[in-house]
C-alpha cells in the first residue's frame, strides 16, 4: 500500500485528488494533517517549489517521503537534485493515470517529471554523469524499448557498436540488464520517460 499525503491549500483540489487516487487500489490517501507526514510514502503538494531549495522540506524532515509537486512552472532541476531525495513534478492538469503512475514511480525511488517542466528544450538533458553523449543517446533509446538493431538504425551506427555502448553503460552504472540501466538513468535524471 502506498500512503499519500495531500498537502494542498484548496479543499476542492484535495477532494478532487482524493477522488482521482481512490480508483487505484494500491494507493491510500492519509489524513492531511501535517503531523502525519512521517507516515506518508508520497506527499503531493501544490506549494511553490522554493520550499525544497532550502535544503530541507518545510513540510517536515521525513527522509522516507517522496514529494510530487503540481505546478505549471519550469523548475531548476539541479537545485532539486541537491535538496530533495526523491521528487517529481507534473502539470496541474495531469490525468488520473499520470498521477497514479507518478506515485507508483516515486514510491520506488524514481524521479518523475513532465519533460516540458524539467527541460528548457525537450532534447536538453541533465548533467551527463558518468556516461558519454553517445551512451546517453543509447540509454534514451533503450528507455523507449528499442532493440539493438533499431538503436543502430536510429543512430546510424553498427549493431556491434550499439552492443559496445550498452556494455559500457552497464559497467558505468553497475547494472546487469536494460531495465536496471533505465532505472538508474531515471534515478540519475539523465533520461526522462
Amino acid at each position: 500500500m502506498i500512503r499519500v499525503l495531500l498537502n494542498v491549500s484548496s479543499p476542492a483540489l484535495r477532494a478532487g485528488l482524493s477522488a482521482l487516487l481512490s480508483s487505484d487500489g494500491m494507493i491510500k490517501v492519509v489524513n492531511d494533517a501535517l503531523d502525519e507526514e512521517d507516515e506518508a510514502d508520497v506527499i503531493i503538494t501544490s506549494a511553490r517549489l522554493g520550499l525544497a531549495s532550502r535544503g530541507h522540506n518545510e513540510l517536515g524532515d521525513s527522509p522516507a517521503a517522496a514529494t510530487l509537486f503540481l505546478s505549471d512552472d519550469q523548475i531548476n532541476v539541479q537545485e532539486m537534485r541537491r535538496s530533495t531525495r526523491v521528487w517529481g513534478i507534473l502539470p496541474t492538469d495531469s490525468s488520473a493515470e499520470e498521477l497514479t503512475a507518478a506515485i507508483h514511480a516515486l514510491s520506488q525511488g524514481l524521479i518523475v517529471g513532465a519533460p516540458t517542466l524539467l527541460f528548457e528544450a525537450e532534447s536538453e538533458l541533465l548533467e551527463r554523469g558518468p556516461l558519454s553523449e553517445r551512451e546517453l543517446e543509447v540509454l534514451g533509446l533503450l528507455s523507449r524499448g528499442l532493440a539493438n538493431k533499431q538503436i543502430a538504425l536510429a543512430l546510424s551506427i553498427s549493431e556491434h557498436t550499439v552492443k559496445f555502448h550498452v556494455s559500457s553503460i552497464y559497467q558505468k552504472l553497475n547494472v546487469t540488464n536494460r531495465t536496471e540501466a533505465v532505472r538508474e538513468g531515471l534515478r540519475g535524471g539523465w533520461i526522462a520517460l
